[in-house]
C-alpha cells in the first residue's frame, strides 16, 4: 500500500513537471503602472468637457472678489440678487441656462444650503491616482483607484471655489481587466 501511495505521488509529480515543461503558462502579471496607463488612455480618449463646480454663498464672493462676476441687481427682499459675467468670468465659465447672468435665489438671507453650479470653460480629462495593486477576480482582474478631478488650466478663482464644501474632488472607481492573449487589457470601469 505504501508503494501504491508513494508510486502515485511520483506519477502526479512527473505530471505536474511535465505541464510546466510542456509550456502550460498562468496569467502575466498585472502590474500597476500598466493598469494606470490603461485607465488614463481611456480616460484620454474620451472627449474632454467642463468641470461642474457648486457654488455656495462663499463661492459667490470669492468669486466677485476675483472679478468674475458682479452684482448688477439686488431684488427687494435684499438677499435676492442677479451677478452678471465680467469678459474674464465669460472666458472661465459656463452657465447652465445660457447666457451671461447668474441668478442668486436663495430661500432667505441666512439660506446656508443653496447652491448653484457653474461648468468651467476648460475642458479636461479626469485624473487616475492612488491604483491599489491588481486582484484576481476569476478570469479577470480588478484595480481600484481613485479618479480625480482635472482642474489643470482651470481660472485660479474657479480652482478656490471648487474646494470649498460641497464640491466632490474625485471619487473610488474600481477598473476590470479581461487576459487578451498574453497581456491584460481594460475591459470596464466602474
Amino acid at each position: 500500500m505504501k508503494n501504491m501511495k508513494f508510486f502515485g505521488a511520483v506519477v502526479l509529480a512527473g505530471l505536474g513537471l511535465a505541464m510546466v515543461l510542456s509550456g502550460c503558462k498562468s496569467a502575466p502579471e498585472l502590474a500597476t503602472a500598466d493598469a494606470q496607463k490603461a485607465v488614463q488612455a481611456k480616460y484620454d480618449a474620451a472627449p474632454a468637457a467642463g468641470v461642474d463646480i457648486t457654488v455656495n454663498d462663499l463661492g459667490m464672493q470669492q468669486g466677485a472678489n476675483g472679478k468674475l462676476w458682479a452684482r448688477t441687481k439686488v431684488y427687494p427682499n435684499r438677499y435676492w440678487a442677479d451677478f452678471t459675467l465680467t469678459p474674464d468670468g465669460k472666458k472661465a465659465i459656463k452657465l447652465a441656462g445660457g447666457g451671461d447672468t447668474i441668478q442668486w435665489r436663495p430661500n432667505s438671507l441666512d439660506d446656508k444650503a443653496y447652491v448653484l453650479v457653474i461648468t468651467t470653460a476648460t475642458a479636461t480629462h479626469p485624473k487616475v491616482k492612488e491604483l491599489q495593486p491588481a486582484q484576481d477576480a476569476g478570469a479577470t482582474k480588478t484595480v481600484e483607484f481613485t479618479e480625480a478631478v482635472n482642474l489643470d488650466g482651470v481660472n485660479d478663482v474657479l480652482q478656490q471655489i471648487a474646494h470649498n464644501p460641497g464640491n466632490k474632488l474625485s471619487q473610488k472607481k474600481t477598473a476590470t481587466f479581461v487576459q487578451d492573449g498574453a497581456a491584460w487589457k481594460l475591459d470596464s470601469i466602474q
